[in-house]
């Protein structure tokens, strides 16, 4: 990470482990703004997360999240939600690792069923059997957020004792 005085934390992990609120609760713990990357683009792009999918497919929507991440929020003091696919891309790890802390959160893969099966805003995951590939991403995908920065579980725990642990992981690492 390049040495910039207050950087930017990034959280990092599975669709339903909790990125979005968390990260509302230590932006403002910290006074940082928050971002929410599938918001962001959203907002950018005019259109739906599901849009995007439906009409320009998974890669362009790829393309939109690295764009965010490299032009699309401040370089410093900010919290940033990234949705579940970025950290996936390759190279990009290494990217967020550069700009700011990166934390992933994760449940067990039966919470993450619980949490997201009734949702209808994910378009991965919007099929007839949504827990079959749910299972599927997740096993594709767990052993990469594990090696995308400082792992923290949100399994079975308050949000005030899941924002502690972020706001102590990241403070120890900008000694701030």
């Amino acid at each position: 990470m390049k040495q910039i005085k207050f950087p930017n934390l990034y959280l990092v992990g599975f669709m339903g482990v909790g990125k979005t609120a968390l990260g509302r609760r230590v932006a403002k713990e910290l006074d940082y703004q928050f971002f929410d990357s599938d918001k962001s683009i959203e907002k950018t792009c005019g259109r739906s997360i599901s849009e995007i999918f439906k009409n320009e497919g998974e890669a362009s929507f790829r393309q939109y999240e690295l764009e965010f991440i490299e032009t699309g929020h401040p370089t410093s003091r900010c919290v940033v939600s990234c949705g579940g696919g970025l950290v996936i891309q390759d190279g990009m790890k290494e990217q967020l690792k550069n700009r700011g802390v990166v934390i992933c959160l994760f449940a067990s893969l039966q919470t993450i069923i619980e949490r997201i099966s009734r949702n209808n805003d994910r378009p991965l995951i919007d099929l007839s059997n949504r827990e079959a590939r749910i299972r599927e991403l997740f096993a594709e995908r767990e052993s990469i957020y594990m090696q995308s920065g400082v792992c923290i579980s949100t399994e079975g725990r308050t949000i005030a004792e899941v924002v502690r642990h972020i706001l102590r992981t990241y403070k120890d690492f900008t000694k701030y």
